[in-house]
């Protein structure tokens, strides 16, 4: 493999950890700028806190935040601002380290009269994780300190005092001081408060009372509890609205997300990914076309970040929360915060897991049964010894090394982050292996008297992949393993090479030979069907803001993503005639992706008479995607094995470039308008034009975006003493509604007219194929939504409820062109595809005494009906009129309607005249055409995930069931290893003697050679329950390390651990591709792996 990354990317990184050295050193004494007039306490402690990056402490009951003050001074003392603040009442302050300390004043007299002991302690969260920079105050005085990076903290107090300890998002608590005993304190979270800021698109944060959509968070260390090389796939079943399926491509293998069904019939439907407020483009390398010939699903653009790097996730399951995202926003959006550096002292994190797979759900297999001789189907007789050949076994255990650090450290003037990463992992097939390197670097640093924020990031990764398994039958290992001829010797296959002194070379040993379908020995394909890929892809990311003033702000961010990947095919000579030349077969290919991004945004945030807020951003962005690529390939021409470009026959070979039609830019001007009163009532409106390339010379080139949304906090309206006595049933009600118009990417370019660019292929350019439309429009998804949050019984009880309607219209529907217009297809733009659905978030949470106790509950169901397709449209060139209200694509049939996902048949067995099945006992059955009829949907019913946490002294513990019901698959698999005798199927049918067709009894072998090529008797019920994950841990006492390793946890992870009801012969949840018709079809996929695991996690 070639190196391709850049030589200039040491440098950059090296520039930026300079500039982070520099700015460590930079800071200015705290001097503060005032001119308030009539305003609340409050304003001024917030403004306090940005001039001074310091944060202001103290309790509601000895702090009036809402007395009104006037104010008016310049580059003034901390000191000397504070005693104005303060002057005549009774409340002092007191400056511990970072914070400043608010307090009551009291008398010297009382505190004499007690005796002063040293008070200490760690305060937790209920995790048992320590929590850094909680207040500790004596009450009534103005003595207070907060806790170290481990959640220490000592005071000097009295007996019979009371310690008052807050910290931002947990209840307050009050302990009175008996004796010298260490404190062991356990922080609940405060969800009376629920004021939590959200990151939202674009990056924008927002109240959570403000928002009139579901959005669903998930913690970066949710996300890491149990390891998974494609974080995505540790979703599954955490939140409400997603659909998550895996590929079956082995390790490294992309994810298919899908929110609120399928929306598009041309288009992508997976989700947009959006890393720090900027989308990143999520390209995964597909091969194949779900026909069951080839193809396989290898790593996507988000799967290869590093998961330790995230601090939060959030879930935007409608258009609604995406609105800002305009074009790119019908499918929903996960947005990706990752972490900092954080202020303080320099702070080192480990993380190091190894992880073990072997199959989960394989089909049932025979080895009573032999096969006669000299044929390869084991339609033979009863064996004396059942074969000891046993398709699991041709599977090895799995094993995944995840091993990662991450540095932070940082002044109140500039923090810095640093971690690196690597992913090693050898699959369950021989010779299937991925590896992956991260490393990232990241900068906050603020100037200009903290005005002025910098904010800058450089990430690399470097991947590789060997042998990414294929489904279907060619270059699929596991077509062999599974079919072998029982009777046959296994193990001599295992020897799949031998020497052959005339053609000089070691050529393929394989017993069975094609057996009909190409098969080839599958550890030949393993070593010498060599499919390596190498990426490399490098991120650079920057954020600069300037506040003009405390509620006026402007910031830009900048985005290069550019990945350039490699990758072979390597065949050997005696490799399969179909597949090479008798001296073997040899394809190079590379590839770049790069995505640019820039945008420049106004905020304005301010609060007006104490009870109106407006918050308004607007700005503009730009985009840009470019795929380049060039390749060649061929049958080797002299020399057997040797893979070269000069020993590729040049009569036979291919000569491809791509490039010159993959870019796309797109412009756009958004903004949006939150309004509020008295932090009850919100309406929010969003607006955002979009302008992409793909549209160039069509009747409409923009594409106006709007939203609109409203929310209300029905218990903060009511009256107060309501409002405090249902507070112990119900502590907070809000009710939302939204609706929004969005768009989808329009998945081709080339489609309008003077826009039309041609591939090189073969040194030749190749035809366009498509007739261009002059009135070409982005599919438009019209959007809404109703939900409501709550929370019961003292907040231990939360309950969110979203329902939902969205309408996609403007559908890419292929039609064919007649020969003499010049083109072989035409889209026209129709349909309406609708999807309706509800989405139910249930959550109890509880801590008694040192134990906690939390669960949630998510369920999702969604339907989707194709409302319109086309007909009698009008042929632009011959004027004929074309039907569109049928269309076959695969095993998948779109009618109005029906739904995107129906599976249709459209063979059956032949019958005669009279309307019998004629049989002849030895032979099989005929079958022919017949009307489409429909046999199933992949869609489900209903998603369920249900978890179950428990933390108790250092010990935590998780376990989480999921559900799928209702759908139907596909297994291919299933009706070939019954048409070759290799199934349990087929030998139970032995035992009987004959199996019922209709009211025939037929030879089993008779049987299975009629049916197995007739999807509607392989359909199965898609519906399965299994124990999805379930970890436990212990983090051990600093103590035992001497306070040198803090923080040390092991833990214990399992993934898939019991199927607990599933009828398919193969785990339903794989899929075979990431694209939308790829899904319910099984030919000789990878099984679904069960894994365990073991973590350690520690800090210096």
């Amino acid at each position: 493999m070639k190196e391709i990354i850049k030589h200039k990317f040491p440098y950059l990184l090296f520039f930026l950890l300079l500039f982070s050295c520099f700015a460590s050193v930079y800071g200015q004494e705290r001097t503060i700028t005032l001119n308030l007039s009539k305003v609340p306490l409050n304003t001024a402690l917030k403004e306090i806190e940005k001039q001074t990056s310091m944060s202001v402490v103290y309790n509601t009951n000895d702090v009036d935040i809402n007395r009104i003050i006037s104010i008016k001074v310049s580059k003034e003392s901390l000191n000397n601002v504070m005693n104005q603040l303060f002057k005549g009442v009774n409340t002092s302050f007191s400056i511990v380290d970072n914070h400043i300390v608010l307090s009551a004043k009291n008398t010297k007299v009382d505190q004499q009269k007690k005796t002063p002991i040293a008070a200490s302690g760690t305060i937790t969260d209920a995790k048992g994780e320590p929590l850094i920079g909680v207040s500790v105050l004596v009450k009534g005085t103005s003595n207070g300190t907060i806790t170290d990076m481990d959640g220490n903290f000592k005071i000097q107090a009295a007996k019979g005092d009371v310690l008052e300890v807050s910290y931002i998002g947990y209840a307050s608590q009050a302990i009175t001081l008996a004796n010298t005993q260490p404190l062991k304190i356990v922080m609940g979270e405060d969800t009376q408060t629920l004021d939590e800021v959200v990151v939202t698109a674009l990056g924008i944060k927002r109240s959570e009372k403000a928002l009139s959509y579901n959005v669903q968070q998930v913690k970066g260390d949710d996300l890491t509890a149990v390891k998974d090389a494609n974080f995505m796939n540790s979703l599954n079943g955490k939140v409400a609205g997603v659909n998550i399926q895996r590929s079956a491509s082995g390790v490294g293998g992309g994810t298919r997300v899908v929110m609120r069904g399928n929306k598009s019939i041309a288009g992508q439907n997976n989700v947009l990914y959006v890393v720090d407020g900027i989308p990143i483009g999520n390209k995964a390398d597909r091969s194949g076309d779900g026909t069951g010939f080839g193809g396989a699903t290898s790593g996507e653009g988000i799967a290869n970040f590093n998961p330790d790097d995230i601090e939060s996730l959030s879930v935007l399951t409608g258009p609604s929360a995406a609105a800002l995202y305009g074009a790119n926003a019908a499918n929903g959006v996960i947005l990706i915060n990752t972490k900092k550096g954080a202020e303080g002292v320099m702070r080192l994190n480990v993380s190091s897991s190894v992880e073990f797979a072997n199959p989960f759900v394989m089909p049932e297999f025979q080895n009573t049964y032999g096969n006669l001789t000299g044929n390869y189907f084991s339609w033979g007789d009863k064996m004396e010894k059942p074969s000891s050949w046993e398709p699991r076994d041709f599977f090895n255990t799995g094993a995944t090394f995840n091993n990662s650090f991450n540095l932070s450290m940082g002044t109140e003037k500039n923090q810095t982050y640093i971690s690196a990463s690597a992913v090693n992992s050898t699959g369950m097939v021989e010779n299937n292996k991925y590896h992956r390197y991260n490393v990232t670097f990241r900068n906050t640093a603020k100037f200009l008297k903290d005005k002025l924020t910098l904010d800058v990031s450089a990430s690399y990764v470097r991947e590789f992949y060997n042998n990414m398994i294929s489904f279907g039958t060619y270059f699929n290992p596991i077509v062999g393993a599974y079919l072998y001829p029982r009777g046959m010797n296994f193990e001599s296959e295992k020897y799949f090479e031998r020497y052959n002194n005339e053609l000089g070379y070691n050529k393929q040993s394989w017993q069975p030979g094609g057996m009909g379908m190409d098969v080839q020995n599958p550890y030949w394909i393993a070593y010498r069907n060599l499919r390596p890929e190498a990426k490399d892809r490098y991120m650079l990311y920057a954020n600069l803001k300037y506040d003009i003033t405390e509620y006026l702000n402007v910031a830009g961010r900048t985005r290069i993503d550019n990945t350039y990947s490699e990758s072979e095919d390597k065949r050997y000579a005696s490799t399969i005639s179909t597949f090479a030349g008798d001296n073997g077969r040899y394809r190079y290919s590379n590839e770049s992706y790069k995505q640019k991004y820039a945008d420049i945004m106004v905020n304005f945030d301010k609060q007006f008479a104490q009870i109106y807020h407006a918050t308004v951003n607007a700005g503009v962005s730009f985009e840009e995607y470019d795929t380049k690529g060039h390749g060649y390939g061929g049958d080797l021409l002299l020399v057997p094995n040797k893979f070269t470009y000069g020993n590729v026959n040049s009569a036979v070979a291919s000569v491809y470039e791509t490039g010159g039609d993959s870019r796309t830019q797109n412009f756009a001007a958004f903004a949006s308008a939150e309004l509020s009163w008295n932090s009850a009532l919100y309406l929010t409106l969003t607006g955002r034009a979009d302008k992409p390339s793909q549209l160039v010379n069509s009747k409409e080139e923009w594409i106006f975006y709007p939203s609109v949304g409203l929310s209300a906090i029905v218990t903060e309206l009511l009256p107060n003493s309501l409002r405090e006595s249902i507070q112990p049933v119900l502590g907070y009600f809000k009710i939302r509604g939204s609706y929004t118009e969005v768009g989808s990417p329009i998945p081709f370019t080339g489609l309008t007219p003077g826009t039309i660019t041609h591939k090189l292929e073969n040194g030749t350019v190749a035809p366009f194929e498509y007739y261009p439309l002059s009135d070409l429009k982005a599919e438009r998804t019209r959007s809404y939504e109703l939900g409501i949050d709550s929370r019961w019984f003292n907040n231990t009880v939360t309950l969110g409820v979203t329902i939902y309607q969205s309408n996609t219209y403007n559908q890419l529907l292929k039609a064919d062109m007649p020969g003499t217009s010049g083109y072989k297809y035409m889209y026209v733009q129709a349909g309406n595809v609708q999807n309706r659905g509800i989405e139910l978030t249930l959550g109890y949470d509880q801590t008694f005494g040192d134990f906690n106790y939390n669960t949630t509950f998510t369920a999702t169901s969604n339907k989707n009906k194709i409302k319109k397709l086309a007909s009698d449209v009008k042929n632009p060139v011959s004027g004929e009129l074309m039907d569109l209200s049928d269309i076959k694509l695969g095993r998948f049939r779109l009618r109005e309607g029906g739904e995107v996902g129906a599976l249709y048949a459209d063979r059956r067995v032949e019958k005669n005249d009279e309307g019998y099945i004629p049989y002849t006992p030895g032979q099989t059955i005929a079958t022919e055409n017949t009307t489409p009829f429909k046999i199933g949907t992949v869609n489900p019913k209903w998603n369920l995930g249900w978890r179950h946490g428990f933390n108790y002294k250092g010990i935590n513990a998780s376990v989480m069931f999921t559900a799928r019901i209702g759908g139907n698959v596909i297994s291919k698999t299933q009706a070939t290893l019954d048409r070759f005798g290799v199934s349990k199927t087929s030998a139970d049918a032995r035992e009987t003697g004959y199996v019922m067709l209709g009211n025939i009894k037929m030879e089993p072998q008779d049987y299975y050679g009629t049916i197995y090529d007739l999807d509607s008797y392989y359909v199965y019920s898609a519906t399965n329950i299994r124990l999805q994950e379930a970890s436990i841990g212990y983090t051990l006492p600093n103590k035992w390390f001497g306070n040198v390793v803090k923080n040390v946890n092991v833990s214990v992870y399992g993934t898939n651990l019991w199927m607990i009801y599933n009828k398919a012969p193969y785990d339903p949840e794989l899929t075979a591709s990431t694209g939308t018709f790829g899904q319910g079809y099984d030919y000789f996929m990878l099984p679904s792996s069960r894994t365990y695991g073991f973590s350690l996690k520690f800090g210096f």
